[in-house]
Formats: C-alpha cells, structure tokens, sequence
C-alpha cells in the first residue's frame, strides 16, 4: 500500500491509499473553495448523561445530486470533484459538512472506489483489503489527536437509511468522548467480570454464538453471527475469533481472511430479499475499543474490549421497513420482528454457489 497525503483547496486533507507503490499523486484541487467554517458544537444531556452534535451547517450539504455531479467521483476535464485527480483505489478526505469538527472531534468521507455504480459488494478482495488498510490507518492516526477519544468507521448504505450521496463510501466519526453504546457495552463487561472472578463478557459471548444454531459463515480467523438478542430483523456481528481492542491489533491472517469472509457477507444480503429487492439498505458499523482513559468502568482495560463489526438492514420482508417508531424511538426498547434463528438460517441458505 501507497499512502499519499495532499490539502484541497479550502486546507482539508485528502489521503489516498493505492495498491501501487509507483502510483504518483501530485493532481491539484482547482476549485475555487474558500477556507470551510464550521459551527460544530457538543452538547451533554443532563438527565441522560449523553452528547448531542449540534451542526446546523450541514443544512447545506450536498443532497441527492445526479451522477454527473457526484462530488466522489474522480474529476475528469471540467468537471471538478472532491478528489482532484482523474481516479484512484481508496481515497479519504476531511468533510465539508462535519458532524464534528475542531475541539469537538473530526469527521472523514472513505471512497470505496472510483466507480460510483459499485458497491462495496463489487469489490474484489485486494481493493477490500485495501479499505481495511485504510480504516487502520486512520483509527491509529485519528486516536493520536488531543481531541480524539474514540473512532468508529461505518458505511451507510441506501436511501432508505438516509444516504444522500450514491457513490460507494463510507464514514469514520472521532469523538471526543466515548459513546453511550460503546459505554454500556464496557459496563456489562466491568459487571461479567467481577461477577465471575476474571471472566471475558466478550469471550463468553462468542463462545455460546459459536456453539449455537446462529452462525452465519465461519472461516479460520473470523465468524459471523445473528446474536442471540438481534436487535434488527437481520442483524449480523462479525468478530475475530482472537479478542483484539481495535483495528490496530489484528495480525497478519485475520487481516488476510477478513475480505474473503466480509464481501461474502454482504453479498449475502444482498440476497435476502431477492433480485426485485437488491441491494439491501444496510449500515456496517466497526466498534473499537476508546482510547481515552477507562477509569469509570473499574478493573477494565482496553484490551478486555473486543473489536467487532455489526452488519444489519432495516428492511424486514420485501417492501417493508423496520421503523423505529415509539418503543425504540421513545423508550430504546426494540422488538424485532424476525427471530434471530430465521435470520440466520435465512442467510445461510443464500450462500454463494
């Protein structure tokens, strides 16, 4: 992998990522951009301990526009992009339109390929791997700003989870807390652990998973899963199956393995409903360990937390969507239509020929 760092016009980092290492990057942003002013703000809730991003300058961001407009494409002649040269493999770059920004964290757009009709999906395994490089890269240089304490990389997929933009990408969020999700999961773990003398919430978890009728795919590294409590009618975590708290810290096979297992995945559901309903709406979300300090959750460490990817759609059955209406929305308590040993036969039966 070739890692070339630039500045756009308006002073944001553009990072590309090739598989070649004689591949030349020196293509300059010629758009008339001024300096970007963001007015990110975060706000805590007193009564439920939680943050708000408060970002009212994302009301202008770019909304739908056609594909000769798409502002992830590479630029070709006239026809200027964020990304300044005529193609590329992986590409990051800074948001124009941060949720988080400053004192307040930073928020990065991560460009699959330069084929806006492609999915992730379509990838082949090295450009997948390239991606997994890329989110690595960023989780280690991300967690080494002041600001930062906890990074997630995830991809929105589909106008029905509210994407705007239709060329394949995702997103990597660096907050300057840990978030409540992540902290409820450190709770449990903090709780399993004195409860049971030293024992891993995570470890158990997989273990019961990996015994049970709810695997999806296996291979010799990594395992795919319907949780026991699926939250979402399909709903599938992925893990490594050697504990690991971050993205940094996968060794050499799980790094090898994870394309091959994770385009099979998601192949997969773009399979569940059938072809009239591909591809399936998704959001893949990579949880990793913070890096801020633990001390609130007692006797855990970093390393007791396990790196895991959730995978899930909020499509239900053909034409239906999962909306979270007054149970999930005012109460967080979710009820799932579908049961997780249905999802999980469903997505074994639509393995790759």
């Amino acid at each position: 992998m070739k890692k070339t760092s630039t500045r756009l016009a308006d002073g944001r980092e553009l990072i590309y990522y090739d598989q070649r290492d004689d591949t030349v990057r020196d293509a300059v942003d010629r758009r008339p951009l001024e300096r970007t002013v963001t007015t990110s703000e975060v706000r805590q809730d007193p009564l439920l301990g939680d943050s708000v991003a408060i970002a009212s300058h994302r009301q202008g961001r770019i909304y739908h526009p056609p594909a000769d407009e798409c502002p992830l494409c590479p630029s070709q002649g006239e026809r200027l992009s964020e990304i300044p040269d005529a193609a590329y493999d992986v590409v990051v770059f800074e948001n124009r339109f941060p949720s988080l920004a400053g004192d307040s964290g930073r928020c990065e757009v991560v460009c699959f390929t330069s084929d806006h009709n492609a999915s992730f999906a379509d990838l082949t395994e090295e450009q997948a791997g390239l991606v997994l490089e890329a989110w690595t890269d960023r989780t280690s240089e991300l967690s080494h700003l002041p600001s930062v304490e906890q990074v997630f990389c995830f991809e929105n997929r589909g106008a029905e989870i509210g994407v705007t933009l239709g060329h394949p990408h995702g997103q990597i969020y660096a907050y300057p807390f840990t978030t409540p999700r992540t902290a409820l999961m450190l709770r449990s773990v903090a709780a399993h652990k004195e409860a049971t003398g030293g024992e891993n919430l995570f470890d158990a978890v997989l273990e019961r998973e990996l015994a049970d009728e709810r695997v999806v795919l296996e291979g010799e590294h990594w395992v795919a899963f319907v949780p026991y409590s699926a939250h979402w009618p399909y709903e599938v975590h992925l893990y490594p199956k050697r504990r690991v708290p971050d993205l940094l810290g996968l060794d050499e096979g799980a790094r090898t393995e994870f394309p091959k297992v994770y385009l099979e995945l998601l192949r997969r559901f773009d399979r569940i409903f059938g072809e009239n309903e591909s591809p399936t709406p998704y959001i893949a979300a990579w949880h990793q360990a913070p890096f801020g300090q633990l001390e609130e959750f007692e006797g855990v460490n970093r390393d007791d937390f396990a790196l895991h990817l959730e995978l899930f759609t909020i499509r239900r059955t053909s034409g239906k969507l999962k909306f979270l209406a007054g149970s999930e929305s005012g109460m967080n308590v979710f009820i799932n239509d579908v049961p997780p040993e249905r999802a999980a036969q469903r997505l074994r039966e639509v393995a790759s020929s």
